[in-house]
């Protein structure tokens, strides 16, 4: 989703939508989310355990795996020097495999602080999709993400009091 030239703050702006990203979840994807984050409970890898026991269509996404679905989904569009300040998200609906995740998002609000990070705040849907379950809005998240000010500026260079997401 990023080009080679890296996101600028003074380009973006309030309104500013950015790029789809559309993912296939598999049973692959659940599992490997599940164990990368050391979540050994059952409904993310035990079909069984999560259809009868749970009462679930299937296994599902984790919590950390969604958070580093959407962490990904912000790189992808800031480049290497976006960092994430903040993030906090919603979970409504639970992402299966055989889902299609689809992420969206849009700019509301940019800014630079008093120390020259500049900062920019997005709102992002996560769907999923499919033919037996329909279209579903599974999570929201809001995130603060810091983006270079001009080609020399690089937030993952800010320390300590440089830091104030």
């Amino acid at each position: 989703m990023s080009s080679s030239a890296p996101l600028l703050h003074g380009v973006v702006t309030v309104g500013d939508t950015l790029p789809v990203l559309v993912v296939d979840v598999t049973p692959t994807t659940v599992v490997l989310g599940a164990l990368a984050s050391r979540d050994w409970r059952p409904m993310h890898h035990d079909y069984k355990f999560a259809t009868e026991r749970n009462g679930v269509a299937d296994i599902f996404l984790n919590t950390p795996n969604q958070a580093a679905w959407f962490e990904r989904y912000l790189t992808d569009w800031t480049g290497p020097r976006g960092r994430v300040g903040r993030m906090t998200f919603r979970m409504r609906d639970s992402v299966f495999p055989g889902d299609e995740m689809t992420f969206t998002g849009t700019v509301t609000d940019t800014g630079v602080d008093d120390l020259g990070c500049g900062w920019v705040d997005v709102d992002v849907e996560l769907r999923a999709a499919h033919g037996t379950r329909g279209d579903r809005l599974c999570s929201t998240c809001s995130a603060r993400v810091a983006i270079p000010v001009d080609a020399d500026d690089n937030p993952w260079s800010r320390t300590a009091e440089q830091w104030r997401p």
